[in-house]
């Protein structure tokens, strides 16, 4: 009873719509993100001042309408009755991208990276040129193309990443004859969006523009090797697909300054050297199968 009354208590204090205008589950666990979010103000605050502090210096960072409606149908702030309405301002940006990067032009995907950097900047433009610095500089080229090269390349890399550093995965991923283009081709090419918690994502992103597009292996390694064990528990594809479901959800994801911890202590050595060869030799095999 007692702790249904802190349940209860902590729902009452927690929003239902997060600051971000995403609805919270049914299922959402109100107690353990007050637990988390207690501690976490602390540390957020104190990294706002960092950036604050590097951004005033100067010195910068080293290193259709039908589809806009599809786009975060759980926001609040995406519905066609909200004031103001986010569907115009994602438009515009996605439209005045594919005139801006014909090679490009619109891709799925990105309607959901666009809405994120429309939801933290609150403008058009800014969210415009963090779209080019994504997908124009930071991201492997025609990642977002026709043929998609640059993500397919990705998820192959991710495959031998996990064949060198997690080869129980990779036996039962082989055994099972699943691609990872099935369980985690929505990891790379929504940046994680709509996959994991949204200060999770966000804080994964603070990597990606400041560490390049490698963070997005130590995220995706990191997820494997904590849930592995669950994972090879799998007996089928159908069970196999549920588990990559999972492991995206709970407080391990939710709880994002530990997890950005863990991405950087739990894959081991990810040098940019390696992924750079790594890339390129998948790329010439997927060149080669035509």
């Amino acid at each position: 009873m007692a702790a249904a009354g802190r349940a209860q208590a902590a729902r009452d204090r927690v929003p239902r719509i997060d600051p971000y205008g995403f609805e919270r589950p049914e299922d959402f666990d109100y107690a353990a993100y007050e637990e988390f979010f207690s501690t976490y103000l602390v540390i957020l605050t104190r990294r706002a001042i960092k950036w604050s502090k590097l951004l005033k210096g100067g010195g910068g960072v080293q290193r259709s309408m039908t589809d806009m409606s599809r786009t975060f149908p759980d926001n609040v702030r995406f519905r066609k009755d909200a004031e103001p309405c986010l569907q115009g301002p994602l438009y515009n940006v996605l439209l005045a991208y594919g005139h801006h990067n014909h090679g490009v032009g619109y891709c799925q995907g990105m309607n959901f990276i666009a809405g994120y950097l429309i939801l933290v900047t609150k403008s058009e433009e800014e969210a415009f040129w963090l779209l080019d610095a994504l997908v124009g500089r930071i991201l492997p080229a025609d990642y977002y193309s026709p043929s998609m090269l640059g993500l397919k390349t990705d998820q192959e890399v991710l495959g031998e990443l996990v064949r060198l550093k997690l080869p129980a995965v990779a036996a039962l991923m082989d055994g099972h004859g699943v691609l990872w283009t099935l369980v985690a081709s929505r990891w790379f090419i929504c940046l994680f969006v709509d996959v994991l918690p949204v200060e999770t994502v966000l804080r994964v992103w603070d990597c990606l523009f400041s560490e390049g597009s490698k963070i997005l292996f130590r995220v995706a390694l990191t997820l494997l090797k904590h849930h592995q064990a669950s994972i090879l528990e799998a007996t089928s594809v159908p069970d196999l697909c549920e588990k990559f479901k999972e492991i995206t959800r709970g407080r391990f994801v939710t709880e994002c300054h530990s997890f950005m911890q863990r991405i950087f202590s739990e894959p081991g050595s990810l040098s940019r050297a390696s992924i750079t060869r790594l890339r390129e030799r998948c790329r010439a095999r997927l060149l080669a199968q035509g």
